[in-house]
């Protein structure tokens, strides 16, 4: 792989600023947000009262942590735009979560929040080893999910080439990856590992692509599915993260010189980590769920939202500014199979460690009679044969309950078996009894 460590004149002054200069911008923009919350936003206000606080009282970074925590809930609850801190006249684009559970989640954006959306998906971009005049093949769903328009809008601010092809029809994202030529690609981890197996099916060598960069993002994924895409491709895979409510993509960025967490933008982004049980907050470099507030937020100022995901906070490196560990997975999506934590990602990382399987799956929670039970659906390489799919999965079964702990059934289909994601990938199906 080629090195694609950005110019260091090339970064923003404040990505390379001391500590203190950050943490000074930080209050000054904290208390500017908080007071903006608390103005214009009829439930921070209420919720700011009854903690007897008000932005005033924040002198401190450490003050934030007195507020109470804003939660998924309070979006619903408020749907459509009941936490618009601006007329919904001055609202330049709006967002929303796919409601799979409940009301989906609406977002909105100030045209100043469009440009600072695209200046960190752009900054995002560059810790990637992108670069002005380079083509980016943008497979990110468009839509009124983020990540398609975030990821779109920061590669035109960056100056280089978009490529908008959105999500689904395989065959053509690998034609135009072939005849195209693009350096990068932004796309789910999942996804991608359907556009490799079209470029398998088409008999083209992977290797042999223009990508220099993967930057994948919007799921969790792990360091062992970094190196079987670095592998497959003879490309730099890098983890992107953001959400919705907090902006979207471009909250926090690898860099590519060292691939050693995600550095969170921290003049723009203030985060916390939190225990997920107590809401306390834990010491630093501790594990615990990842709280933001925004600080420049003009239509959607979040004030400690809980985004559920599970990381620790560590000091800079190649940036200034601190950084967060890979997502273990959410706190939300933890399994709990007798007793024991299970996130989808410890699945994933022994699947990947277990030759002969392919690295799609899907877990399937089941009831067998009083107790839970785990079935792992897999599926074997393709000219392997039933009998070597068979041992491959009973390797992994024996991996999952040396490692994870836990007993889980591994069903082996075919090639092709597992069900397919165009988008973000549907990891856990919970066929237990409701009352259970």
């Amino acid at each position: 792989m080629i090195d694609l460590t950005p110019p260091r004149d090339s970064l923003d002054p404040i990505e390379i600023a001391s500590r203190d200069e950050i943490m000074a911008l930080q209050l000054t923009r904290l208390k500017w947000s908080l007071r903006h919350a608390y103005d214009t936003v009829p439930m921070y206000r209420q919720r700011f009262d009854a903690a007897g606080m008000h932005p005033d009282d924040v002198t401190s970074l450490g003050d934030l942590a007195k507020l109470p925590f804003t939660t998924k809930a309070d979006l619903r609850d408020h749907y459509p735009f009941g936490l618009f801190a601006v007329p919904r006249e001055r609202v330049a684009r709006i967002h929303a979560s796919s409601g799979t559970t409940g009301k989906p989640t609406v977002v909105g954006y100030t045209q100043g929040d469009l440009d600072v959306f695209g200046d960190m998906v752009a900054r995002s971009l560059r810790a990637s080893g992108v670069r002005p005049g380079d083509m980016v093949h943008n497979a990110y769903g468009y839509g009124l999910f983020t990540g398609g328009l975030g990821a779109h809008v920061g590669i035109e601010r960056l100056g280089a080439t978009v490529v908008p092809v959105s999500g689904g029809m395989t065959p053509r994202q690998v034609t135009l990856i072939d005849d195209f030529k693009p350096d990068a690609i932004t796309v789910t981890p999942s996804y991608m590992l359907n556009i490799l197996e079209e470029f398998q099916r088409q008999g083209i060598d992977p290797r042999a692509c223009s990508l220099k960069v993967g930057i994948f993002g919007a799921e969790p994924w792990t360091n062992a599915m970094r190196a079987e895409m670095e592998a497959a491709f003879d490309m730099h895979a890098v983890d992107i993260y953001g959400l919705s409510e907090i902006m979207g993509p471009g909250v926090a960025n690898e860099c590519v010189e060292t691939k050693d967490g995600l550095h969170i933008w921290e003049d723009h982004f203030y985060p916390e980590i939190i225990d997920p049980e107590t809401g306390a907050p834990v010491a630093e470099g501790e594990m615990g769920e990842l709280v933001f507030t925004t600080l420049t937020k003009e239509a959607l100022p979040m004030i400690r939202y809980r985004t559920r995901d599970l990381t620790r906070l560590m000091p800079g490196t190649a940036r200034s500014m601190r950084r967060m560990e890979k997502i273990t997975g959410r706190s939300d999506d933890m399994i709990i199979l007798r007793g024991v934590n299970v996130f989808p990602t410890q699945i994933e990382e022994q699947l990947l460690a277990t030759p002969g399987l392919a690295p799609h799956f899907q877990i399937e929670l089941r009831r067998e009679g009083r107790l839970d039970a785990m079935r792992v659906h897999v599926e074997g390489l393709p000219g392997h044969g039933a009998e070597a799919g068979a041992a491959a999965g009973t390797a992994l079964a024996k991996r999952i309950k040396d490692v994870v702990g836990i007993t889980a059934e591994v069903a082996v289909a075919d090639p092709g078996g597992v069900s397919r994601s165009e988008g973000k990938a549907k990891r856990v199906v919970d066929n237990r009894p409701v009352d259970g």
